[in-house]
């Protein structure tokens, strides 16, 4: 079950209009030659992360958001600022806060008069009109604020003052997130963590990058991040990881994996009797579109069971919920998730 998947024998999603086999292999060629160049810019200011980067870029040619999660100091400000130069999107950063207000985020109406006297409203647009949104420590702002993102992220619009404002594409919102014991932090919806494509845990790096980085960040002059590819590319990079094929291994791998992460459909004792909450449909369609942008992160024209497993974390983490009596056992997720991934092995 766990082996790669060639063109030939793979199924296409209901719907799709694919190239032909041999202009979509054209593609992928380019496009990994591409996202090679990419990792390598940000390769040059990132150290010892491998690991998050490429989640990160898996997240973004899946055309989807990220949640970085990480004590402070591990990079996550510097990653999302990187990724702005390189990948030549429009870039704003938003430093939530307390007392940070929807409108801060979105824009607000104003009243004008001109000069025959006549009153209009005028829309000022908020940050959140760019390419690529920065969401710095998005869990100290109050709930409140932090839904105001909802239905940008979904829809890629706003509505104010029952008017619809249409968002720049590419839209991206990379956010950072301190862990929840940390003083001065609240608990993100479960509505608005569903819209995250991955969580991605951002752990400290090991001793050698930490040397080298120690020793690229603290002298005369520091490496700047260089453009490597556009906006229009990356929105053709997106249209190209929608249109490879699938095969149908992958998709029953995917089908198992999430129906068994919910306590009503699970043949798991252990998620029947810890988990409040499993992942609904949209961690099926993560995990498809997070499959195809890996398999061409490696190379490869289809994606593989492998790829399944190795994102089942980043995608299920955080569309899942423990109950009190898994905390009470000290029973953690990434156990329930390692139970899950194993069906697949």
């Amino acid at each position: 079950m766990r082996r790669e998947i060639s063109v030939a024998e793979t199924t296409v999603l209901a719907g799709q209009n694919p190239a032909g086999p041999t202009d979509l292999v054209a593609e992928v060629e380019a496009l990994t030659e591409r996202i090679a160049r990419v990792r390598e810019a940000i390769g040059q200011v990132i150290f010892g992360q491998p690991e998050v980067v490429d989640q990160t870029l898996i997240t973004l040619l899946a055309g989807g958001h990220v949640l970085l999660v990480g004590v402070p100091g591990l990079g996550k400000t510097k990653l999302v600022e990187t990724l702005g130069t390189v990948l030549g999107l429009a870039e704003k950063r938003v430093q939530f806060t307390p007392d940070l207000m929807p409108a801060d985020i979105i824009g607000s109406e104003v009243l004008d008069e001109s000069a025959e006297g006549r009153r209009s409203f005028r829309f000022i647009k908020g940050p959140i009109f760019c390419q690529l949104l920065m969401a710095d420590e998005i869990n100290r702002a109050s709930p409140r604020t932090q839904s105001a993102l909802l239905q940008a992220m979904q829809e890629i619009k706003v509505a104010v003052g029952g008017i619809e404002h249409p968002l720049p594409r590419p839209f991206h919102v990379l956010a950072t997130q301190n862990p929840i014991e940390q003083e001065g932090t609240y608990p993100l919806p479960e509505a608005q963590l569903d819209r995250f494509l991955l969580e991605i845990e951002v752990s400290y790096p090991a001793l050698e990058a930490e040397r080298t980085m120690l020793l690229a960040t603290t002298g005369a002059t520091m490496a700047r991040p260089q453009r490597a590819m556009s906006a229009e590319e990356l929105l053709a990079a997106q249209a190209t990881i929608r249109r490879m094929p699938v095969g149908e291994s992958v998709v029953e791998a995917i089908l198992t994996l999430v129906r068994a992460g919910r306590p009503e459909t699970s043949p798991l004792e252990a998620v029947k009797r810890h988990l409040a909450w499993g992942p609904g449909p949209r961690a099926a369609q993560a995990l498809m579109l997070a499959c195809r942008a890996r398999a061409v992160l490696d190379g490869r024209f289809a994606p593989s069971v492998d790829d399944v497993i190795a994102l089942a974390p980043a995608v299920l983490r955080h569309r899942m919920a423990l109950n009190f009596a898994a905390r009470a056992d000290g029973v953690q997720l990434a156990d329930v998730i390692g139970r899950l991934t194993g069906l697949l092995e």
